[in-house]
């Protein structure tokens, strides 16, 4: 069978996503590599090839704490914004209730408030309740901070939602718990897994929020980059951070294989 050749437009629509790709990948590209030069200064194309900035950063205790902490922080806030945001997603979609606009701005609103200001309302409430800059505060404003996204992407999973499914298992004798684990909650995945992905990244990369509530015992990657690069810029800087990355994709496909993103959209 003869295959048609592709039109212009097509060759276009291709050529402008093989663009984007290479616009939102190049920038990995060049820190990755930048992070294995032998040079003692930032450079690309690398000097060389060595692993002695890794060795130097996986040597530093403090930059291993912080890896910990900022895993930490995302998973534990993004478990807690799922235990909360999905019961609320449900109440606002199907209860018809006074005030349930209110209560949608209030779970959203953290979207179009700066993380900044929220960093500085949490020191503030800290300061005055005896508790600044410990982990239950940073931990806290995390679960502010991810929670509108788990929120927003169930909310669009409800949103085609058959109703008819649970009332069919609820005839059939089903609980409400047992509906809602066996019916409801494989139907709305994607959309919770979606959220989850985007409350994990937005934890993991903070920094404004959490550049208020740290301390030099208790300082996410982020931060402690941020504070590094002020008084040193060396190709440490790109280890650490290509480090980040190589976590970030190890997460993603840990989750494709455990979970199968790709049929959880599909589905």
């Amino acid at each position: 069978m003869e295959r048609r050749a592709p039109s212009l437009g097509q060759m276009l629509l291709s050529a402008s996503a093989w663009i984007t790709i290479l616009f939102l990948a190049l920038p990995l590209v060049i820190i990755v590599s930048t992070s294995f030069t032998a040079s003692a200064f930032l450079q690309f194309p690398p000097a060389g090839f060595s692993l002695k900035w890794y060795a130097q950063f996986l040597g530093d205790r403090s930059y291993l704490d912080s890896l910990a902490l900022s895993g930490w922080l995302a998973v534990s806030a993004t478990a807690t914004a799922v235990v909360l945001g999905v019961p609320v997603a449900l109440v606002l979609t199907r209860a018809q209730f006074k005030g349930s606009r209110a209560l949608a701005a209030l779970f959203l609103s953290p979207l179009i408030l700066p993380p900044i200001v929220i960093g500085a309302a949490l020191l503030q409430f800290g300061t005055s309740t005896g508790i600044a800059r410990t982990f239950w505060v940073l931990y806290v404003g995390h679960v502010v901070l991810v929670i509108p996204y788990i929120v927003r992407t169930t909310l669009a999973s409800l949103a085609g939602f058959n109703n008819s499914l649970e009332e069919a298992a609820q005839d059939l004798g089903a609980s409400a718990v047992s509906t809602f684990f066996l019916i409801t909650l494989p139907l709305i995945k994607p959309g919770i897994i979606a959220g989850s992905l985007f409350a994990i990244i937005i934890s993991w990369i903070n920094v404004e929020l959490s550049m208020f509530n740290t301390t030099a015992s208790l300082m996410p990657i982020p931060v402690k980059l941020f504070n590094y690069i002020q008084y040193n810029v060396d190709p440490m800087i790109a280890a650490v951070s290509a480090t980040t990355i190589y976590v970030a994709i190890i997460v993603v496909v840990a989750l494709d294989r455990v979970i199968g993103i790709d049929r959880a959209a599909t589905n």
